[in-house]
């Protein structure tokens, strides 16, 4: 393969793989019942006037599987971070005990197990997107690459192996989403 098409195949990979990340990012977001730390990751307080992340004002950890610990650097913090936690519309009921924030994580319902694969799958979809996407965007520079006088059946091998790419990591979407549906309907 001349450097042109192993470039593009480089970088369709490197996209693809991108799309993969940003797809196990959002899937810890989405919550199976289980306390996690990064369920709180999309809560911003107002921290002096600026939108801070709540990592980024105090500790979170969870000491058992059914509540998330938030203790303020500041103890001036821990209204806002009520506050803020509420806000952000998690079904989460803050407990403020004046040094720190419980936040016990409701156990799921059966519909909103449901809610959270369809959630789960439209992340998903939105990877496969992602990821035809890239590739596309090989293939047309591949074809550009041949109008420019690269031989045909370089290009072909190229588009091949982008497509053989493509379904490599169609393949690993469809496992981490299986994997994540049966960590949410798992009670």
């Amino acid at each position: 393969m001349s450097e042109e098409t192993v470039f593009l195949y480089d970088e369709a990979e490197e996209k693809m793989a991108n799309a993969i990340k940003h797809l196990e990012r959002e899937l810890v977001k989405i919550r199976a019942g289980k306390a996690n730390p990064q369920m709180l990751d999309s809560v911003k307080v107002d921290y002096y006037g600026t939108m801070t992340p709540l990592n980024q004002v105090s500790n979170i950890n969870t000491p058992d599987p059914k509540s998330i610990v938030v203790q303020p650097w500041e103890k001036t913090m821990l209204g806002p971070i009520e506050k803020a936690i509420q806000a952000a519309n998690l079904g989460f009921n803050p407990q403020n005990d004046g040094t720190i924030i419980r936040v016990i994580v409701p156990p799921l319902t059966e519909e909103r197990r449901r809610d959270l694969v369809k959630k789960a799958k439209a992340e998903a979809e939105n990877c496969k997107v992602s990821i035809r996407n890239a590739r596309r965007e090989a293939i047309d520079s591949g074809k550009k690459l041949e109008k420019e006088g690269t031989p045909e059946d370089e290009v072909k091998r190229l588009e091949n192996d982008i497509q053989d790419l493509t379904n490599e990591f169609i393949q690993k979407v469809d496992m981490l989403v299986e994997a994540k549906e049966k960590d949410i309907m798992t009670i």
